[in-house]
């Protein structure tokens, strides 16, 4: 049994899955919470509700899944800081999976699929995938992309149907660039924390090096870190590290 969670949009989808007979997972229970609920007030505390209502305690999952994104800065921070506190806290195993690759896992069999979320105004995170069964394969690098690039690419790609969070938004948009209804999917509206869990594999073992080296997918930088007036501090970029003995 483990807990799975993303925190890539607005939404909060929060599952406690276990493993089937057949190997693949099953969702015991899936929350789902969306705005004008802040995800940073009540993730601690539908965590600790939804384990009491099935009787389990954290020290005894398998591991915590958490959605990598791309997908709202703040949401990953706090998406990933719970998973890797928990985690801390109780030597659990954490695994991280991509966000829209998730979203992929929802869509049709054998066509290309681009998973789409919002970066920002007018800019769209784009995931391309071919969901076969229960896995996915990459067509590409995840990226961000102006809603009338995205148009260009499904008219170079005529099989490739879009789906994603970022539809709720831009379907008009993406229709008045030329793209057909037909072809913008209906859902899924956010990342499912249940579908994470069927895509996401834990370490082979615990490790504090493992635990800290997992990190967003941020794809693009941050508006602060676009900011001319504060360029980025001399020397290399910042990462996990651990404290030498």
């Amino acid at each position: 049994m483990f807990l799975s969670l993303d925190t890539s949009t607005l939404t909060l989808s929060l599952a406690l899955v276990e493993r089937a007979p057949d190997g693949g997972v099953r969702a015991l229970e899936h929350v789902v919470v969306g705005p004008p609920q802040k995800q940073s007030e009540v993730l601690p505390g539908i965590i600790g509700e939804l384990l009491a209502r099935h009787g389990a305690k954290l020290a005894a999952l398998e591991g915590l899944v958490v959605g990598l994104g791309p997908g709202s800065f703040t949401g990953l921070r706090i998406g990933l800081a719970t998973a890797k506190s928990l985690a801390y806290a109780a030597n659990l195993k954490v695994a991280g999976a991509s966000s829209l690759a998730a979203v992929a896992l929802e869509g049709p069999e054998d066509v290309p699929l681009y998973c789409l979320a919002v970066a920002r105004k007018d800019d769209l995170y784009l995931g391309a995938y071919v969901r076969r069964g229960g896995t996915v394969e990459a067509l590409e690098p995840e990226t961000a992309m102006s809603p009338q690039e995205v148009a260009a690419r499904m008219a170079a790609e005529p099989r490739a149907l879009a789906l994603g969070p970022a539809l709720t938004d831009y379907r008009v948009a993406l229709e008045s660039h030329g793209v057909a209804p037909e072809r913008l999917l209906a859902g899924p509206t956010f990342p499912s924390a249940v579908a994470l869990a069927r895509l996401a594999r834990f370490p082979a073992e615990w490790s504090l090096q493992t635990l800290f080296a997992l990190e967003p997918h941020y794809v693009r930088a941050s508006e602060p870190e676009r900011n001319p007036k504060f360029p980025p501090l001399p020397g290399p970029a910042p990462s996990a590290r651990l404290k030498e003995d």
